[in-house]
């Protein structure tokens, strides 16, 4: 082949290389574009884990305890410390330093690992009025007023403790004269905080 053979097909071999190109693009549905495409952030993990605190700081803050706090839509214990201690008699000093920490905002860090709380900021607890067996915890709203992660909060956060409920059992009423009610608080609560059992819903052995 003479050179001036060889400078043409130079161009003609360009040419079928840019065909080529183009049919594969448009063999697997790509649209050729010139314009930049912003897919976006990663998809996000809500981790809904805390890292592991000093048991010896908290020690020095107050007493170490559990409440119940929403994250991607279940109820999960965090760690927190009281200035109260479970081993006294004083129930309602329990169940108000817990209602305390349940109900006030998240820390940042929580916040970060997507812990909320439902609990409302004005909410309270009494002891029980005339005629309650003497666990009955009286609060500010009905509790079946209260939306229901808020409710399963409550339940869990005080059947935790050891002093406010020695058989994982909450018995709540509202400010009215209204019965209180005994609540539980259930694997499936923990799971899916829509629905909190109660003992006259839940079938006897």
């Amino acid at each position: 082949m003479t050179p001036s053979n060889r400078r043409g097909a130079r161009p003609a071999a360009a040419l079928a290389t840019t065909v080529l190109c183009a049919a594969l693009a448009a063999g697997c549905g790509i649209r050729t574009t010139s314009v930049p495409v912003d897919a976006g952030p990663a998809p996000s993990r809500v981790p809904c884990a805390m890292p592991a605190e000093d048991i010896s700081a908290q020690a020095q803050q107050g007493i170490p305890v559990q409440v119940y706090l929403v994250c991607a839509g279940e109820l999960v214990a965090v760690d927190r410390t009281v200035r109260v201690q479970e081993s006294t008699s004083d129930r309602l000093r329990i169940a108000r330093a817990l209602l305390d920490e349940v109900r006030r905002e998240p820390p940042e860090t929580e916040r970060l690992a997507g812990f909320s709380t439902r609990v409302p900021a004005a909410l309270r607890v009494s002891g029980p009025g005339r005629g309650d067996t003497p666990d009955t915890l009286r609060l500010s709203e009905q509790p079946e007023d209260l939306v229901p992660e808020a409710l399963a909060q409550l339940v869990c956060t005080f059947a935790d403790s050891d002093a406010l409920s020695p058989e994982n059992t909450v018995t709540l009423g509202g400010p009215g004269t209204y019965p209180p009610r005994g609540y539980l608080c259930t694997a499936e609560t923990k799971a899916s905080p829509e629905a909190v059992p109660t003992l006259d819903s839940t079938p006897r052995p």
